[in-house]
């Protein structure tokens, strides 16, 4: 199922570099229907995508571009967006009465299959590979296999509140997601049950040691200040702090039984807003749920995905 992975992700294997060393490797491609990737170097003015082979022109005509393109369930940007970026696709066709050599391509084709083999036997619960495409307000957009797109929600990207996608992820950016939702064969993706319960998060901390955080929220009652992804901390209300800044804190205390961290500013500053790094404690396989609480917490915080 892994040969369907987010596109880029395989351009510089073995295999794909070995069939498009010449012509005749690219023809051996073509019989065994195998998925090859190269680079979109340019759209044309009819929506075509040139792809780079290196030792021949590969032409994507629109209509194989996307699914959905020729029906116009798919905008056209979907292929403007793919140029100077990898491109999955099939062989169709090499032509080459008119002197040079056009190799007739179709990404719609390694879509379709990748649908077919992969993205229709997934489950809820079900731990994938994903690309970051484009971020909006309301979420994050990936690539969960060649091409095709899925949602992030906001609310799912991570337990700490973040005021946009970009907080978090950056495109191009390859992470992981769990299938939270299929509904009339639309795929919803989450991240936060992969980062990591209050208990593990709490773990990479000690009380008496000084750390970097990110404000993330400035109230009337105090700060909270962002240790890791799933884990956010709450200092004493203080002037000239803004959401986005860096901080350095003081660790006072962590609760279990109320999943607290009690922390004290050292110094806050500016610096270039930058995602913070992604420690995964799930990557791979499967899972029913999710407990983010710890065992004596009041307040229960899951995910059921059965």
């Amino acid at each position: 199922m892994r040969n369907y992975l987010p596109e880029g992700r395989t351009i510089g294997s073995v295999q794909n570099k070995y069939y498009l060393q010449n012509i005749e490797n690219l023809k051996l491609a073509m019989q065994q229907n195998i998925t090859l990737e190269a680079h979109a170097v340019m759209c044309t003015a009819d929506h075509d995508l040139i792809v780079d082979l290196g030792f021949a022109k590969g032409l994507i005509p629109r209509n194989e571009g996307a699914i959905g393109i020729e029906e116009g369930v798919t905008r056209d940007i979907a292929l403007l967006s793919r140029v100077n970026k990898a491109v999955c696709f099939k062989v169709v066709r090499i032509d080459s009465s008119s002197g040079e050599t056009v190799c007739v391509l179709s990404r719609k084709k390694a879509q379709q299959e990748c649908i077919d083999n992969y993205i229709s036997t997934l489950e809820r619960g079900d731990v994938i590979p994903a690309k970051v495409t484009h971020l909006e307000p309301f979420g994050s957009f990936v690539d969960i296999g060649c091409g095709i797109v899925s949602l992030i929600p906001i609310d799912a990207i991570s337990i700490s509140r973040i005021s946009h996608p970009n907080d978090r992820f950056f495109n191009g950016q390859d992470i992981f997601a769990v299938v939270k939702d299929i509904s009339n064969g639309r795929i919803t993706l989450s991240h936060k049950e992969l980062l990591g319960s209050w208990e593990q998060n709490a773990s990479m901390f000690s009380v008496g040691e000084t750390v970097g955080g990110i404000v993330r929220s400035v109230e009337t009652y105090g700060i909270f200040i962002e240790l890791a992804p799933n884990l956010a901390g709450l200092a004493e209300p203080q002037e000239n702090v803004h959401i986005g800044q860096s901080a350095s804190v003081f660790i006072k205390a962590l609760i279990p039984s109320k999943m607290k961290v009690k922390l004290i500013i050292v110094d806050v500053f500016d610096s270039p807003s930058l995602p913070s790094d992604l420690n995964y404690f799930i990557d791979s396989g499967h899972i029913d749920s999710w407990i983010y609480s710890t065992s004596e917490a009041e307040k229960q915080i899951m995910t059921d995905f059965t």
